[in-house]
Order: C-alpha cells, then structure tokens, then sequence
C-alpha cells in the first residue's frame, strides 16, 4: 500500500495537503456566502485545498454568518436561499474527503458546533420559517381563488323566468334576483329570441347569465 509520511493512504498516489494546516489527504473546497446590507450586497467565497476538518469548519462557519447576515437587502432576501443550497453541495464534497491520515505542521480549523446549534442558526429560523410560510401561503391563495372566485363573484346568476330588480343605472348594472309576487320585482327574466330582445325590454349584462356570456332580455313587470 502506497505510504505517505510513514502512513497508508487511499489507493491512487500521495494525497494533497491541506493549505491551512497542512494535513492529507484534502480535496479543492469552495464555500460561498452572502451579506445583504440595505442598498448594496457583497457575494463571498472561500477556495481552496482543504482537509476534511478544515473544510468543514470552513462550511459551518460561512453558512452559520450567511444565515445571520445573509437577508438584510431587497434581493438579498432571494439570493440567501440559493447561496444556502449551493452550500450543501460543497458539504457533500467535504464529506467525501477522507479522514486525515498524515497530521499537518499546524492544528487544523475548529468546525465547533453544527450549524444549527449556533446562535447565528437558531436565529436564522425565523426567515427561514416566514419563507417557508409565504412559499406555501402563495400557492394555496391561488387554489382558494381558484375555488373561491366563481362564487365569490359580485353578480348573482338570473335564471329564465325569474324576477330581479335593477339598484343601479343601466350603465352600471346592480341586478338582483328577487321573488316574482314581490312588491320589487321590476323585470321578468327572459331569453333572448334570436340572439335579440322584443322592443321595451332591456338587456342585462352577460356577467348575469350561467355561463357569463349569454345576455338575458329583462321584461319590465306593469304595476
């Protein structure tokens, strides 16, 4: 098996060594991070050749200050979330990196704790959990709307042969059904004959009719 500095080491040649503290074997890391500050916004990035404990700390420490700072800023309440995510694919490269088999000239980076466990990531909950909310609560506004609108709707349906009544001028209809033997019945609800109403009658709008696009004759009752 292949040695390096008197220790065995993975198949495939002597490893790189850590740039910060010199162990092996390590692996070309990159972290990113990002800092919203009102007006402007800076974009961060650590590279380099790391260890796995290096890298890691390297990780939690971007990631923990990115979820602190990473959302004062108009857009940057957008490009934190997606700096986070791209961050995870560099934790699963840190993880492959082997354990240190060769010690380096120097103690290597402390990772202390998980990221969530800091108070930078305890934090970070709450715009993490009000995203969340607002992605969710998008989503489920439109399926109510959806649902909801039709019968939401300002105009009520007129059926053929009922009755309604008219409480705002003709060129802003406020029709309303109505009960035929009522003392407010004004008009008797009618269907067009040949797409068009006999002489006297109005025309109600086609908000009006079931399908929203059929326009009813509306008959005007004597007396």
């Amino acid at each position: 098996m292949p040695q390096y500095g008197g220790a065995p080491l993975p198949p495939g040649g002597p490893a790189a060594v850590c740039e910060v503290c010199g162990a092996a074997p390590a692996a070309p890391v990159t972290v990113r991070g990002h800092q919203g500050m009102l007006v402007i916004m800076r974009f961060l990035r650590r590279r380099g050749v790391l260890c796995h404990t290096c890298g890691l700390a390297v990780f939690r420490q971007m990631q923990a200050d990115t979820l602190l700072l990473g959302w004062w800023g108009p857009m940057s309440v957008f490009i934190t979330p997606v700096t986070l995510l791209i961050n995870l694919g560099a934790r699963s490269a840190i993880r492959r990196i082997p354990a240190t088999v060769t010690p380096g000239w120097r103690p290597p980076l402390d990772p202390g704790k998980p990221v969530f466990q800091r108070p930078a990531g305890v934090l970070a909950l709450i715009p993490l959990c009000l995203l969340g909310l607002v992605m969710l609560a998008v989503p489920a506004l439109m399926v109510i709307g959806l649902v909801a609108g039709p019968s939401g709707s300002d105009h009520p349906t007129l059926t053929v042969g009922s009755c309604a009544r008219n409480d705002g001028d003709w060129s802003d209809q406020d029709l309303r059904p109505v009960d035929c033997g009522s003392s407010q019945a004004e008009f008797r609800v009618l269907s067009p004959d040949s797409g068009s109403c006999p002489a006297g009658d109005y025309l109600a709008d086609p908000e009006y009719s079931k399908d929203g696009d059929l326009s009813l004759c509306l008959q005007p009752l004597n007396g």
